[in-house]
């Protein structure tokens, strides 16, 4: 019997999936637990659909996130902490932090996991922070600290 994935199974497919197992499996195990249903004609066009709605929404949210990678590249960040001699900061500045500027400066709202920093920044400069905003589309932002 074909049957259309609802959800991931070990050993079969993946949810999404037009799989073909033997009718017992089938009648017995994967529908009525709502793992799987029947492929027929209008179940596939409506999985088809799916897809294709899938597709144009992953297509518009990539898009957002080319221009916002646009607008990244071309801002600068400044940030003030407090520090002492030699230009070392009193504590770090963290990617909340870069975030929080982001958008108090620019107005522009950037999750704090999306920005990939290694260290914390704990000295004074300029630095060049990357931000990952969707699949393959990353952007680098300049970040200015300086000590008040």
């Amino acid at each position: 019997m074909i049957v259309i994935l609802q959800k991931d199974v070990k050993g079969t497919g993946k949810a999404g999936e037009v799989v073909k197992v033997s009718d017992g499996y089938a009648r017995n195990v994967l529908i009525p637990k709502g793992i799987a249903k029947e492929a027929t004609e209008g179940n596939v066009r409506n999985l088809n659909r799916q897809k294709e709605i899938a597709a144009e929404k992953k297509a518009a949210q990539k898009a957002t996130a080319e221009e916002q990678a646009a607008k990244l590249a071309q801002t600068s960040v400044d940030i003030k902490a407090k520090g002492g001699e030699g230009g070392r900061l009193f504590g770090s500045i963290t990617s909340k932090d870069i975030a929080e500027a982001l958008e108090k400066q620019h107005g522009i709202k950037v999750d704090k996991k999306r920005i990939d920093m290694k260290n914390p920044i704990k000295n004074e400069g300029e630095f060049h922070v990357k931000v990952k905003l969707f699949e393959q589309v990353n952007a680098e932002v300049k970040v200015v600290v300086t000590i008040a």
